[in-house]
Formats: structure tokens, sequence, C-alpha cells
């Protein structure tokens, strides 16, 4: 979730507004809900109402936003639905980016393989160009979403050669770096490959072993979490 400065930062015409100070606030009071207890369906409820259900014009950004937090607690129906309020939009290029990513993550999870090929093809001249321009940590959230498409169709080998596009780790605690390997260990577990999934989940594993320091209390357990689950082909 965004931190209460990156939100306000990616809100700047939005600031200048005399309702923005209240704005923040709600925004604040729910961030402090997720600083506390990580992603939760409480947590989703709680910024749909704040920032999409009861606004007339909600902002793309926060769409996608929410679109995020639902992807994180596996409720992709609901992140599709929000998603769809964006189908017809004209966005900007960090919005277009984020709702790319998260359009081929929802659709490749409900196993809509064939819709999340055609959007790929549709959009991937875009998404290629503009990653260029954003930091690596951007850009793999790119190739995971990609690889999330070939996992989906069920090409495996091209989902792995996404994977294996030259990340450079951030540092000891890279959690970056750690969901990478966990979509690798969901890409395993969908293949049926149980060797390769034993070593995938051993060496995640490992990884996040060497943590030295998280950014809020619930963090290692969470991130354990999704290793087991990405080890059953949940993700």
């Amino acid at each position: 979730m965004l931190s209460p400065s990156e939100f306000k930062k990616n809100n700047f015409a939005k600031s200048l507004r005399p309702s923005f100070g209240a704005e923040m606030k709600k925004y604040e009071e729910i961030y402090r809900i997720y600083a506390e207890g990580g992603y939760s369906k409480e947590l989703c409820e709680q910024f749909a109402d704040a920032f999409i259900n009861d606004v007339k014009k909600p902002d793309p950004g926060d769409i996608v936003q929410l679109a995020h937090l639902y992807d994180k607690i596996h409720d992709n129906k609901s992140e599709s639905f929000y998603l769809d309020m964006l189908a017809d939009k004209k966005l900007g290029g960090d919005e277009k980016f984020a709702y790319c990513i998260e359009m081929l993550k929802t659709e490749s999870k409900l196993g809509h393989w064939r819709n999340a090929e055609d959007f790929r093809t549709e959009n991937i001249d875009f998404m290629q160009k503009f990653a260029q321009k954003k930091p690596q940590q951007q850009q793999a959230d790119m190739f995971i979403a990609l690889a999330l498409v070939d996992c989906a169709a069920k090409n495996y080998q091209d989902a792995f050669k996404l994977m294996r596009f030259g990340y450079k780790p951030h540092g000891r605690n890279d959690t970056k770096l750690l969901e990478i390997m966990t979509t690798g260990v969901y890409i395993f577990a969908r293949s049926g490959d149980a060797d390769g999934l034993e070593d995938a989940v051993a060496n995640t594993r490992s990884l996040l072993k060497l943590f030295s320091e998280f950014e809020f209390p619930w963090s290692r357990e969470y991130y354990e979490r999704c290793i087991v689950e990405a080890s059953q082909g949940i993700i």
C-alpha cells in the first residue's frame, strides 16, 4: 500500500484543493489499519468506501490501488470488478502501467488466459517502453505479471524465462527479490514439477531467513504465508 507521502505525491493536483486535507486524514486512518495488521478484507472495504464507492468520480489511481489490495488477499473477482471501471478510461502513464499490470495478473489468476494474452498483445509495446523509464523494482512488477500470463496458458518455460530478466538485488532486505522468487515457487507448483518446487521453496525460505529487518511487525509472517500459498498454487 502506498505510504501517505506517496499518496500525496501521486495526487499533487488534488492536493491543491481545500478538501484534500480531509482526504489525507481518511487515508492516514486507513493506512494505520494496514501498518498494524497488513492486508485484509477490512482494509480493502475501508479503502473502497472512502475513496471509490462513495465518491462521485473516483480517481483512477485509487481504483488501481484498491485492485492491488484485493489482489493481495486473493480476491480476484473483486479486483476484476473494480478494474472494469477503468476499461474505457483515458489514463496517464503511471496509472496505465499499473492498470496493465493488475489486469494481466487478475485475468491470469482467474484462468482467463486468452483474455490475458490478448490484453498483453494490445499493451505490450506501451508497457515495455514505459518500463524502461522506471526503477528496476517496477520493471520486476511487469515481468511478474507477464510470467503469470504464460503460466496461466501453461507455457511454463516461457514464464521461467521472463522471471530470469536480470534483476539485481537491492540490499539484504529486498522484498521485491522475495516476491520474484515466490512467483517462481508458484510457477513450479502450477507446472507440476515437484523437484523444482521443493528446491524453489527451500531457496525462497533461505532468502527470507537472511532478512535482518522488516517494515512492519506482521511482514515476516506474511511472507512466510506467501511462500506456503505459492507452493499450493495460490498467489
